[in-house]
């Protein structure tokens, strides 16, 4: 049987409409052979948490370049984890200051990218942290 491929939603919280680099982003994701979902701008974490148990990701990936990442992306991981999917994993980029990087690993995302991260380092990431959840339920 055939290994289901690495499912990633990238997605835009709150009201940043800067999404280039979040495209540039998918676009990689499914060069690299993931399976891609892409949510678009001006996403609630309500909506962003409801996309990733509709469409059963292994990952979701938020952008954010307006500061609003202290808010978002924790808001994004306690309703996943409220919603019993703690095993979804979120990881974040943008312009991340460096002092917020600890207060995002310590609200549960697995990784920061920041923006002098090279798509090879984020895909790289991926493939070493993130199996598929078809790979982790034949295993156990």
């Amino acid at each position: 049987m055939a290994e289901k491929k690495i499912r990633v939603m990238v997605a835009k919280p709150g009201l940043d409409g800067h999404d280039r680099g979040a495209r540039v982003l998918a676009r990689c994701f499914r060069d690299a052979g993931f399976e891609v979902i892409y949510t678009g701008v001006f996403q609630t974490p309500e909506q962003i948490t409801a996309a990733a148990l509709e469409k059963d990701v292994d990952l979701v990936g938020l952008s954010s370049l307006s500061g609003a990442h202290r808010h978002f992306f924790p808001a994004v991981k306690k309703l996943l984890v409220a919603k019993g999917a703690a095993g979804i994993t979120v990881i974040g980029g943008g312009i991340i200051p460096e002092q917020d990087i600890q207060m995002l690993y310590d609200a549960g995302i697995a990784a920061i990218f920041t923006s002098g991260a090279t798509l090879e380092s984020i895909v790289a990431w991926v493939r070493d942290h993130v199996p598929s959840r078809q790979r982790q339920e034949s295993e156990a």
